[in-house]
C-alpha cells in the first residue's frame, strides 16, 4: 500500500503563517504537519509516498531533504497552476502513481491521531473514506451514509441544509482506495470528470457521481471519539494545538480560553457553571425564531434596557444596570469603588483581580470544608476593618450559603459601620428555597441603601452566549455613575430580547430550577461514592471536592480529558487552599453526570 498526499494548495486563510511555506510545513505544538504525517505512515509501514506538490514547493522538498530515506520512499509530482487548479487537478497529475497499488489518499492540512490511520489500514474494506459525524464547527465535504456504511450521497456546499445536520457525516479527507477500483472507476471517472468540467474542482465530486450510480463501491468508517482536526485558519491551529498539546502545556492551552469550549469535537466542559435545563425552554426557540431578525437589527440603547431589566427582575429602574455580562459590571464598580476590600478567600478571583493588591483584607475560614457564616464575617472584619465587603453567595469555589436572614443582618452590620456590602448572588437560584433567597427587591434594597447586589444571568438562566448581567442598588448615585461607564450599547439583541420575553415562560425558568435542585442532591450521592474526593456541601451548581492522595488534581484533570475527553477544573492553586488538591465539578444533567461518574470510577 503507498500514500498520497495532496500538498499543492496556498494555505491563504491562514495569512502570515503560510505566506512563505505551504500549509504543512505549518507547525503545530513545535511539530510541522508534513513530519507528523510521514512519520505515522512509516510507524503504520506505508513505504512509498507521493507527494503532490505546488506552492513554495521547493522550500517543502528541501525541507523534507533525506530525512527519511531510511524508512520512506518519497517521490514528488508537480503542479505549476497551482493557483488556478484546485485539489481534483493535483489528484489527476498523480494518477498514473495511483493506478499502481492500494492508495491511501490525505490532505496535507490535516492532523490525527496514529490509531485512526491504524483503523483504516486494518479494515478489511478495500474502499473506505473516514467520517465523522457533523459537529458546528467542521466545513467542507458532507456525506450521507446508511445502515451498512455505504456512503449514499456527497453533499456539495450549495445544497448544505443545516436542518438536516443531523443525518450528515464530514469527511476527514483521508480514503483508502483498492488498486481495483481506482483503475476501473474513480480514474476513469476523474479523467472524464476534468475534460468535461475543468480542473478547478474537487476529487470528491468525482466520487459524488459514483455513488450516484447506486455503487456500494465506497464504505465509509466513522472514527469516533477519536482526536483530529482540519486545519484551515489561525482558529484551526490554536483548537488543534490544544487538541495535541503535550501533557505540561494541555491546561494551560485549556483554561486560557476561558470558555469556547464548543467547538472542542465531542467534549464534556465540568467548568462549565450553568443551569442546564433552562435552555431546553421554549424560550430559545423563541430566540432562535427571531435570529435574522436580531442579528440584523441595532439593539436598543441604556435606557429601554434598564426598563426591560427592571420589569424582568421587579425592581425600579434607577435601581439597575444590566450589563455586558456581570463581567463588564464587575469590573466598572470594582474601579469605582474607593478604599479597602474586604474578601473571602479561595473566591472568584475576577472581583479581587480588579483591586490593588494592598488594599485587599482577606479573610480564609479555618474550618476543614472552607464554611463560613454571617457571624464569622462580622467577627474577623470587626477586628480587620475594610471599607467594602464582597460575599459570594453560594460562594465561588466552596458552594458556601448564607441564608437571606443572616445576610440582611450581615447588611445591618455593614450600614451601621458605614462599610458597602457587595453581594453577588449569581448562584442564588441553586439553593434549596430559591424563590426566597434574592436581594433583588426594592424594599431590601431601599432598607440597605449603600448594599450592591450583582447577578449574572449566564449561570441560573443557562444563557452564557447572550452575556448578560445586572446590578442593583438604591445608591441611584452609584448606579448613575455605573451607566456612564458603560457603553450605550453594552447589550446585544439576543439579550435585551431575552428581558422582552422572559416572563413568558418564567414558570418553566422555575420548573428547571427545582429539576436542578433534584440532579445535585443525586449527582453528590454519586460523587461521594469516589474514594479519592471528599465532597463539599454546596448550593451551588458546583462542588467542592478535596483529592485524597495518592491523586492529584492536575493529574487527574489530564487523564480526564485525555482518556475521557472531559475538562474538570484543578482549584488548587487559588489563594486559601494553601497548596492542597482541591477540583471544582459542575452539575450538568443527568446522562452528562453519568459519563462523569463512569470515568471517575474507572479511573
Amino acid at each position: 500500500m503507498q500514500a498520497i498526499i495532496l500538498a499543492a494548495g496556498m494555505g491563504k486563510r491562514l495569512g502570515e503563517y503560510t505566506r512563505d511555506n505551504t500549509k504543512c510545513m505549518l507547525p503545530v505544538n513545535g511539530i510541522r504537519l508534513i513530519d507528523r504525517t510521514l512519520s505515522l505512515l512509516a510507524e503504520l509501514g506505508i513505504q512509498r509516498v507521493v507527494i503532490v506538490v505546488g506552492y513554495q514547493a521547493q522550500n517543502l522538498i528541501e525541507y523534507i531533504g533525506q530525512r527519511y530515506d531510511d524508512r520512506l520512499d518519497i517521490e514528488y509530482v508537480n503542479n505549476p497552476n497551482y493557483d488556478k487548479t484546485n485539489n481534483i487537478y493535483s489528484l489527476w497529475l498523480a494518477r498514473k502513481q495511483m493506478a499502481q497499488d492500494d492508495t491511501l489518499l490525505l490532505e496535507s492540512d490535516l492532523i490525527v491521531e496514529k490509531s485512526i490511520l491504524q483503523s483504516l489500514i486494518d479494515d478489511s474494506r478495500p474502499n473506505l473514506a473516514l467520517v465523522a459525524k457533523y459537529e458546528s464547527w467542521m466545513d467542507g465535504t458532507m456525506v450521507r451514509i446508511d445502515s451498512d456504511c455505504n456512503i449514499v450521497n456527497f453533499i456539495p456546499k450549495a445544497d448544505f441544509n443545516y436542518k438536516d445536520t443531523a443525518r450528515y457525516y464530514k469527511t476527514l479527507n483521508i480514503y483508502k482506495f483498492s488498486r481495483q477500483f481506482t483503475q476501473n472507476k474513480y480514474l476513469p471517472f476523474l479523467d472524464a470528470y476534468t475534460k468535461a468540467v475543468g480542473n478547478n474542482e474537487y476529487y470528491e465530486n468525482v466520487l459524488r457521481i459514483i455513488s450516484f450510480l447506486n455503487s456500494h463501491d465506497l464504505k465509509a468508517l466513522p472514527v469516533g471519539d477519536k482526536r483530529w482536526y482540519e486545519i484551515d485558519d489561525k482558529q484551526d491551529l490554536d483548537i488543534a494545538e490544544a487538541l495535541f498539546a503535550e501533557e505540561k502545556d494541555v491546561l494551560p492551552k485549556y483554561y486560557g480560553r476561558y470558555g469556547g469550549f464548543w467547538r472542542f469535537p465531542k467534549m464534556l466542559d465540568y467548568c462549565y457553571l450553568v443551569n442546564p435545563y433552562f435552555n431546553e425552554s421554549r424560550i430559545i426557540d423563541e430566540l432562535e425564531a427571531y435570529f435574522r431578525t436580531l442579528i440584523a437589527e441595532y439593539p436598543s440603547g441604556m435606557k429601554v434596557n434598564t426598563l426591560l431589566a427592571s420589569k424582568c427582575w421587579g425592581v425600579k429602574e434607577e435601581y439597575i444596570i444590566p450589563g455586558n455580562g456581570a463581567a463588564e459590571l464587575i469590573k466598572a464598580l470594582m474601579e469605582m469603588l474607593p478604599g479597602t476590600m474586604g474578601v473571602v478567600r479561595p473566591t472568584f478571583e475576577e472581583y479581587p483581580n480588579r483591586r490593588d493588591k494592598d488594599g485587599l483584607v482577606t479573610f480564609i475560614p479555618q474550618d476543614g470544608d472552607y464554611r463560613y457564616s454571617a457571624q464569622d464575617l462580622m467577627d474577623y472584619f470587626g477586628e480587620h476593618h475594610a471599607d467594602n465587603l464582597l460575599l459570594i453567595n453560594p460562594d465561588n469555589p466552596s458552594g458556601n450559603f448564607i441564608p437571606i436572614s443572616d445576610v440582611m443582618t450581615l447588611a445591618a452590620w455593614c450600614k451601621e459601620r458605614n462599610i458597602r456590602l457587595v453581594v453577588d448572588e449569581s448562584f442564588v437560584d441553586f439553593s434549596v428555597g430559591y424563590e426566597n433567597n434574592s436581594l433583588i427587591h426594592d424594599h431590601i434594597l431601599e432598607a440597605y441603601p449603600t448594599m450592591v447586589v450583582m447577578k449574572s444571568i449566564s449561570k441560573s438562566y443557562g444563557v452564557p452566549g447572550i452575556r448578560l448581567g445586572i446590578l442593583c442598588s438604591a445608591d441611584t448615585n452609584l448606579i448613575a455613575q455605573m451607566k456612564k461607564k458603560v457603553s450605550i450599547w453594552n447589550i446585544n439583541s439576543f439579550a435585551e430580547y431575552f428581558m422582552q420575553i422572559f416572563s413568558k415562560y418564567e414558570k418553566e425558568y422555575h420548573r428547571a430550577c427545582q429539576r436542578f435542585i433534584d440532579e445535585r442532591d443525586d449527582f453528590e450521592q454519586q460523587l461521594r461514592q469516589i474514594p479519592f474526593f471528599r465532597v463539599m456541601p454546596s448550593q451551588a451548581n458546583y462542588f467542592l471536592c478535596e483529592v485524597l492522595p495518592p491523586m492529584n488534581a492536575r493529574q487527574l484533570v489530564i487523564t480526564m480529558l485525555k482518556r475521557h475527553n472531559i475538562l474538570m477544573r484543578d482549584c488548587s492553586d487559588k489563594t486559601g487552599f494553601d497548596g492542597r488538591q482541591y477540583m471544582r465539578i459542575a452539575v450538568r444533567n443527568h446522562a452528562d453526570n453519568a459519563r462523569l461518574i463512569a470515568a471517575l470510577k474507572e479511573i
